[in-house]
């Protein structure tokens, strides 16, 4: 009999693709990182409890090119900084991925908010421009130039907080209490320098990051780095805390109770 594809694994193959995963070289990415200080209001807004602002209310945009053999990807993100249990952390409101293989794991592993969009990274001699889109909106521009080399810093260590959950069946809140995730992501730089220049926001329904404003910008790099991320369940959430909150997830929320037509499929 044919090999039936849908069919169940063998333990054998399951440990090798658990194997193979586990032994991936460093992958390279080249990205322009935009750190600025925004309305601390705004950013409490946004933190879902029990996440709490950090002392500054810093918003961080990566906007980054990775080097997958025969799989270039487009790769981003908006965070803004929290804390939580002492630890010192991000929590990303959008991140753009520019092919579906890089939300799946995202997603279901560690509840990161990534979803298809487009993603940016151009740069001619020493003009660079950066920048996320979706729906035909680049949300996130970065322009500006290279102004001179910075100091390669040593490894280093981010933590970013994730929501883990499952909207529930019947379409009232989560199938089980949601989990909040600590992601740390171990980065190694071998190229960073600073760039001059700015950043625009731009208005859009989906993706509204616009609401935190640049009250000062902080700092512009573009680098080289490579890092690799490990996550762990730290606390079981309050389901009805985090409701409101479910919104940020989905361009639009009422998607979570569409379904197809009874006797469609």
């Amino acid at each position: 009999m044919a090999r039936v594809r849908y069919g169940a694994r063998t333990e054998a193959e399951i440990a090798a693709a658990r194997t193979a995963s586990s032994k991936l070289p460093d992958i390279w990415s080249t990205g322009v990182v935009a750190v600025w200080e925004s309305d601390p209001d705004t950013v409490a807004a946004v933190l879902p409890p029990p996440l709490k602002p950090a002392a500054r209310p810093l918003v961080r945009a990566t906007i980054s090119k990775v080097d997958l053999p025969g799989y270039p990807l487009g790769a981003g993100s908006v965070a803004v900084a929290a804390e939580h249990g002492g630890v010192q952390g991000w929590y990303p409101l959008v991140m753009p991925m520019t092919h579906e293989r890089a939300l799946t794991g995202g997603r279901e592993v560690f509840g990161e908010p990534k979803k298809l969009g487009d993603v940016t990274v151009e740069r001619d001699g020493l003009v660079v421009r950066a920048a996320l889109g979706r729906h035909g909106i680049e949300f996130v521009e970065v322009r500006g130039a290279v102004s001179g080399s910075l100091p390669v810093p040593e490894p280093s260590h981010r933590t970013d907080f994730y929501f883990k959950f499952l909207p529930a069946v019947d379409g009232s809140g989560f199938d089980a209490d949601p989990v909040l995730v600590h992601c740390v992501r171990r980065e190694k730089v071998r190229k960073l320098e600073r760039i001059t220049g700015d950043v625009v926001l731009r208005e859009s329904m989906y993706d509204p990051v616009a609401d935190l404003p640049v009250r000062t910008l902080v700092e512009i790099t573009l680098g080289e780095k490579t890092t690799d991320q490990r996550g762990r369940v730290v606390e079981r959430v309050d389901g009805q805390a985090l409701l409101p909150y479910i919104h940020q997830r989905y361009d639009d929320p009422r998607q979570l109770l569409d379904g197809p037509p009874e006797g469609s499929v």
